[in-house]
This record gives structure tokens, sequence and C-alpha cells, in this order.
């Protein structure tokens, strides 16, 4: 896994083999960030990343000077790894929770500029995500929420749904 931009630019950081991760690939996250580029401020955000596995996404926009960087995961075994890593590099704009991500959802009540959900791609709760994010008004204003998911997930029907990107295998949709 690598850092593809800001103050940690090429920073290659070795995942170890055993966590229950998808991360998502460098192509498809170096496509999202160059998309993200031309919308977002990236040093005036608060981010929350769910399903956050090997922080893959949150040190990515920890690197690029948001504000604040919330990475929620359950596993434990992500968990000690994403808190070294944190530790490591000396980030003090991000932070990591054990939790469930959708009990998170659940019970958060900051809102944030950007909410990114990458689930597993047979996770059954994946289509209440955007449902959980705008009832309890997790967005501020002109907030975005991307879901990253498989090809048999699809928000075509949701009202709130603005873009979809696809590359290779994942796909990423957008909500605002």
């Amino acid at each position: 896994m690598r850092i593809i931009g800001g103050k940690y630019k090429r920073r290659v950081l070795k995942t170890p083999s055993n966590l229950p991760v998808r991360p998502t690939t460098d192509l498809a996250k170096e496509a999202l960030f160059n998309v993200l580029n031309n919308q977002i401020d990236f040093e005036a955000i608060q981010v929350l990343d769910l399903f956050s596995g090997t922080g893959n996404i949150s040190l990515e926009f920890a690197s690029r000077g948001a504000i604040h960087v919330l990475a929620v995961d359950k596993n434990p075994l992500c968990a000690a790894y994403l808190k070294r890593v944190i530790h490591d590099l000396g980030f003090s704009n991000m932070h990591f929770l054990r939790a469930d991500a959708l009990k998170f959802l659940g019970s958060c009540n900051t809102r944030f500029d950007l909410v990114f959900a990458d689930p597993p791609y047979d996770f059954e709760g994946t289509r209440s995500i955007p449902g959980l994010v705008f009832d309890r008004g997790l967005l501020a204003e002109n907030g975005l929420l991307i879901i990253e998911h498989g090809p048999t997930t699809s928000f075509n029907d949701h009202l709130r749904l603005t873009d979809k990107r696809k590359y290779g295998k994942v796909h990423f949709s957008f909500f605002q």
C-alpha cells in the first residue's frame, strides 16, 4: 500500500498479510483522488472513513492535510495496525475508533464534510448506508458521501446519487 499524495506522497506502507481486507487498488484510489482534487479543498474538510480496514483512504486524506480524519473499523487486527501507522507517521489530524460502522452511524452526532464507506463487497447493509448518513444529518452543507462497492451493488434509484465511477471491479457512488 502506498500514499499517493500530500505530505507522505510515495510512502510505501507494509500491511500485514493476516488482515481480512480488500484494499482499494492504487489505480482506483488515484482516480478517485483525481476526481476529488477538482471538488475539494483537502485542508478544509473533516472526513469520516467507515470500514477503514488498513486506513488506505484515511491516510490519503490525512496526508493531504484534512483538518480531521476519523477512521472506523471493528476488526482488532486492523485497529492495531492502523493505530500503529497513525502513531509512527505522527498524524495529529487522524484518529481511529474501533466500532461497528453501522452502529457508529446510528449513534454519531458529528457532521462531516466527506464520508467515505468501503464495506465488504458482499456486505448486506451496504445499501442502508446513504439512508443512515442522510437521516442522521451527518453531512455538512454541501457534504459528500462516497461509497466504494462491487459491480453487483447499485444505487441508481437513490435520489441523492450524483455521480458514479468505475475502475475495473471497483465502483464509487457519490451522493450529496
